[in-house]
């Protein structure tokens, strides 16, 4: 986080103003929240500073006339020491959030300064401290003052929303935060420890709607990326999306992850497409839900539509690799390669480990007959996230359409064996097979993981690894 120039901590009295303060704001459209700093110094509280952050950036993103850059983008800055007139530049926003927390025991202090970057000038600063079961009035407090700064009107419906806010109990929001903290990583190891703090959450407030629509996020998140059986993530992530909704019906997160389950677990695309337009209607800046609903849409072949609602996300997210990936997977998905491998150079800029990419940077390649790019890259994705059977597969295919049936095959026998220890989806081996040639072992599979109702399976219209078997009787 760049360092502030114009409010100053005192050790152990407090803060104070050291920049000129502009006596009128401008009227601001769009601004960033920069990461909290951590004045605790104790690194087990970054959690607490990066949760708050996140809550902070959610709470203003209710507010339709603000376009408010997403949690991914903003953490980027974490410990960067540039000119805030140099992120805003990259950010595209023309105001800045920055701020301080500090917590001692169940009390919090947030100190936070809007700033416009452009002219180096401190426009208002304000100090909140609350107990914890109070927090969410905080995040709200603090919204609705930023709106008035930044002169934005808040409807009716965006007011009503921000009042919404109710007493939570301090551990449970705790866990709600570690969860979050977690899930936001979208890996392997992260999700099944955000599956663990938001069920502390719920233990310790049942009443508490946000953390039940993280529970579902992580649990359709692990179904999703084949880590678990379907019924042992979307099945269960549907319960909670519901149970998230009975208690906030106004929740537009848990709108999204009901309608992520709709698409991935019950094939319900018209319940899909009404809980996505729900979510977004409750919470039109919510970033992730303009991603899954473009994932969405882009596998139902409406392929306009998907572009336009992935780089919304973008929009409100510029430095997301997640979601600049979701475009290149949309362009593969509408046989666009040489733009879906321009999205991938992109993302790998952004992150040149996220093992996604390489999978996607495989799989054009192989629709552009370039197999020893393919095998590369595939070999890329194994070595990001080792032992994950999506890249394993991915290898599988490149094999496969290079001419090495001897190579596809270990793959295969390698998926088999995996599939003793963990969950492989039959999606995976279905692939493999019409690689080789093999349809009715293919065909086979894709009947077993329908059964399964394995999430991959949403894909057959437009996967293009598929095509060999568009002609057979049983696939149709």
């Amino acid at each position: 986080m760049p360092k502030p120039c114009y409010v100053e901590t005192l050790p152990r009295r407090g803060y104070r103003f050291i920049g000129k303060i502009e006596r009128e704001t401008p009227k601001f459209r769009s601004l960033a929240v920069l990461p909290l700093e951590n004045l605790s110094r104790d690194p087990e509280q970054e959690y607490f500073a990066e949760g708050l952050t996140e809550a902070l950036i959610t709470t203003l993103a209710k507010i339709g006339e603000l376009r408010v850059v997403s949690r991914t983008s903003a953490m980027l800055y974490k410990d960067v020491h540039k000119p805030l007139r140099e992120i805003a530049r990259e950010l595209e926003v023309d105001a800045i959030v920055e701020g301080t927390v500090l917590r001692a025991g169940d009390r919090v202090r947030i100190t936070a300064q809007l700033i416009d970057p452009e002219k180096e000038t401190h426009l208002w600063a304000e100090s909140y401290q609350r107990h914890l079961r109070d927090v969410l009035d905080l995040h709200a407090e603090l919204a609705q003052s930023i709106a008035r700064q930044v002169q934005v009107k808040l409807t009716p419906q965006e007011q009503a929303q921000l009042a919404q806010s109710r007493p939570v109990n301090p551990e449970a929001y705790e866990a709600y935060l570690k969860g979050r903290y977690h899930w936001n990583r979208r890996s392997r190891e992260g999700l099944p420890k955000g599956v663990q703090y938001f069920q502390e959450a719920i233990a310790k407030d049942a009443g508490y709607a946000a953390a039940y629509a993280g529970l579902a996020d992580c649990l359709s998140g692990l179904s999703t990326y084949n880590f678990v059986a379907p019924v042992d993530g979307c099945g269960k992530a549907k319960k909670l999306a519901l149970q998230a909704l009975e208690l906030d019906p106004s929740l537009g997160e848990a709108h999204a992850s009901l309608a992520w389950v709709h698409t991935w677990y019950d094939y319900d695309f018209v319940a899909a497409e009404r809980e996505f337009e729900r979510s977004l209607e409750l919470n039109p800046r919510y970033a992730t839900a303009h991603q899954f609903f473009g994932f969405y849409l882009g596998m139902m072949g409406r392929y306009e539509e998907a572009y336009t609602e992935v780089k919304r996300a973008i929009r409100l997210d510029p430095l997301s690799s997640v979601f600049e990936w979701s475009l290149g997977f949309v362009y593969w998905m509408a046989r666009r390669h040489d733009q879906a491998i321009e999205q991938v150079e992109k993302t790998l800029e952004l992150d040149p480990g996220f093992a996604p990419a390489h999978a996607l940077h495989c799989w054009a390649a192989l629709s552009k007959f370039m197999p020893e790019i393919a095998i590369s890259a595939a070999q890329n994705a194994v070595r990001c996230s080792p032992g994950a059977a999506m890249y394993l597969a991915t290898l599988g295919d490149s094999y496969a359409a290079a001419g090495n049936p001897q190579e596809a095959q270990k793959m295969l026998d390698h998926l088999h064996d995996l599939s003793k220890q963990q969950y492989v989806t039959p999606y995976f081996l279905a692939r493999i097979y019409a690689a080789l040639g093999r349809k009715e072992e293919a065909l086979d599979s894709l009947e077993a993981g329908y059964l399964e109702r394995t999430s991959s399976l949403v894909f057959m219209k437009v996967d293009a690894r598929l095509d060999q078997l568009r002609t057979e009787p049983r696939f149709q």
